[in-house]
């Protein structure tokens, strides 16, 4: 599995597991449960979740599933913009260590950027930090004003920027992407196959035909290819994680990165970074 360098010096994996949407059906429970432990024993061991995910019940489900493979994990959650204060962001990290069933959280990440005042969160972020509830800190689709507000306040030790990236959401290389590689902050990229809208383009299966791959391994192989990109695809079954697994190990070919960046040009002006 390749890895990505964290700004304190760990490596994760480029690829993890998303959790958006897991957790909600009973009928689907064992399916995703199955899905996690798979991926983990396949070596994605970086499990990204949030209090939002139907309001906790993802981060239970991944407790269910994970428990005893705890020491194994990265875990990633999010909290919410009206709990990123100094007040409320310590009880929502206690409420999502008790559904997840452990001590600390690996990276915590502010969901979205809200009301409470960016230094606020730093500050509430950190307090957590020293208390061992969280190992490192970070945010989730903030734009590269943001992010220079962030630093300005006190988040030069911010982890993470996790963003909608993938081939139909390029805007972020602009001017996000290479700040983040400038500051060494890698980003971590949701919804890598564009919750597989993106699937049936020719380029992707005429490049997934040349590879003797399939369109979604392509997508996902060319975030990947990316510096300091984490993809966190959702996997909902045994077959379709060992389906993602198989992405990291693909390298992709100049002619096929050539024609998917024709097929998928960058906006060739800065947009708003975009949110799901």
């Amino acid at each position: 599995m390749k890895t990505v360098l964290l700004p304190g010096g760990e490596r994760v994996p480029a690829l993890g597991q998303g959790t958006w949407m897991i957790g909600e059906r009973r009928d689907q429970r064992a399916a995703e449960i199955a899905a996690l432990r798979t991926g983990v024993e396949l070596g994605m061991t970086l499990i990204d979740t949030a209090e939002m995910y139907g309001e906790g019940a993802a981060e239970t489900l991944v407790s269910e599933a994970l428990g005893p493979m705890r020491e194994t994990l990265f875990l990633v959650s999010k909290a919410y913009p009206q709990n990123a204060s100094r007040k409320r962001l310590p009880l929502a990290c206690e409420a999502s260590l008790k559904r997840l069933g452990t001590d600390r959280i690996d990276l915590y990440l502010l969901h979205w950027r809200g009301s409470v005042p960016l230094g606020e969160t730093v500050e509430a972020m950190e307090a957590l930090k020293r208390a061992g509830k969280i190992r490192h800190w970070g945010v989730s689709n903030l734009d590269t004003d943001d992010m220079e507000e962030l630093v300005a306040v006190g988040g030069d030790a911010c982890t993470t920027d996790q963003i909608l990236y993938n081939l139909t959401r390029r805007g972020p290389e602009h001017d996000l992407l290479p700040w983040l590689q400038d500051h060494r902050m890698p980003i971590m990229a949701y919804s890598p196959v564009e919750q597989g809208r993106l699937l049936g383009h020719p380029a992707l299966i005429d490049g997934a035909q040349r590879m003797d791959a399939t369109p979604a391994q392509v997508a996902l192989a060319w975030t990947m290819q990316q510096q300091g990109v984490i993809a966190i695809p959702k996997a909902g079954t045994v077959e379709h994680v060992r389906e993602n697994r198989a992405a990291a190990d693909l390298e992709l070919p100049d002619a096929v990165i050539a024609a998917l960046d024709a097929a998928f040009p960058r906006p060739r002006e800065r947009r708003p970074l975009e949110m799901l």
